[in-house]
């Protein structure tokens, strides 16, 4: 799978995604549109690409990087508990922080998924029993902890319907003025591109780094940052994308092995034509009504975890 052919892959679904949708407007008429075609397509269609393109591509990179560092290709945003930690730290900002601008609280939730991810990676260093399939088990029992805790508290204050619409992930509300916040994940996956290679030698492990001259701590906290922010923003303008940073890395790394400088790229376009493709298919299936993004991705990337499950213990039995 060469980048040309996924760039490619981009563009065709960009496009269809642009023209798809309960609104009828035909590429071919794109000279000729009439006011209300511009106007849906400049305050709905482009935003909501844009969304899409960015959220797959954060998304995916910020699992290619967690799974690098924590040394488990099982490990994700999802299954560590991070998005779990965003979900608490936006509900404190619903109930403390009511009336405050949505940098307040997706720094609040930052501040709460970093903590859970730190956590959970403490926890991890304190196993000696290593497995691939027993770590994001860890990560998934903390994060239903976390979980539970929340619908708690979202219960007693009558926030459980809020939480639950805000946070199910759809792109149906994504228009001009409620998507900007998800730009600044950009220069964020920029600064991942940079500490690539630093990546992959903490990859290696602690020991191995340090012998390197490299300081491992330090890499692993901005990697964790990385993870933490994005996983805020996401989570904050789109709402939960399951399973999409713990397949699409998988996959990637199946042809292009663990090196990051060389699987970065092929994991963002990956993303991003993944999660459109599940986005079009979403508001195809039952047109003119729109399946949610978050139960698309949940149905597909969970069959695709099965399937690499059973793949490495083929694999091992081999």
């Amino acid at each position: 799978m060469k980048i040309k052919y996924l760039f490619i892959l981009l563009i065709v679904l960009s496009i269809i995604s642009l023209f798809v949708g309960v609104i009828d407007i035909h590429p071919k008429n794109i000279f000729h549109l009439t006011a209300d075609q511009k106007e849906i397509l400049l305050i709905s269609r482009f935003p909501r690409l844009i969304s899409i393109i960015i959220a797959g591509v954060s998304l995916s990179i910020c699992g290619l990087i967690m799974q690098q560092i924590s040394r488990n290709k099982f490990v994700s945003p999802t299954t560590a508990g991070t998005m779990d930690w965003a979900r608490l730290g936006i509900l404190v900002a619903l109930m403390l922080f009511t009336g405050e601008s949505p940098i307040v609280k997706m720094i609040i939730a930052f501040v709460f998924a970093l903590c859970g991810t730190f956590l959970f990676m403490r926890i991890l260093n304190m196993i000696k029993f290593k497995d691939a399939i027993f770590i994001p088990l860890i990560g998934l029992m903390l994060g239903n902890i976390v979980s539970s805790i929340t619908t708690f508290f979202a219960m007693k204050y009558d926030l459980i319907q809020n939480m639950s619409s805000w946070l199910q992930g759809d792109f149906s509300l994504i228009m001009a003025g409620r998507y900007e916040l998800l730009y600044i994940s950009i220069p964020v996956v920029i600064i991942a591109y940079l500490y690539a290679n630093k990546f992959t030698i903490a990859g290696m492990g602690e020991d191995f780094s340090i012998n390197l001259g490299l300081n491992h701590k330090r890499v692993v906290n901005i990697g964790l940052i990385i993870v933490a922010l994005v996983s805020s923003v996401v989570l904050l303008t789109v709402g939960m994308i399951p399973f999409l940073g713990l397949i699409i890395p998988n996959i990637v790394s199946l042809y292009r092995g663990d090196n990051l400088k060389n699987s970065l790229t092929h994991t963002a376009l990956l993303g991003a034509v993944f999660v459109l493709f599940c986005d079009i298919l979403g508001r195809v299936i039952i047109y003119p009504y729109e399946i949610s993004i978050g139960v698309m991705v949940g149905v597909i990337g969970s069959g695709i975890f099965l399937y690499l499950l059973l793949r490495r213990k083929t694999y091992e039995a081999a």
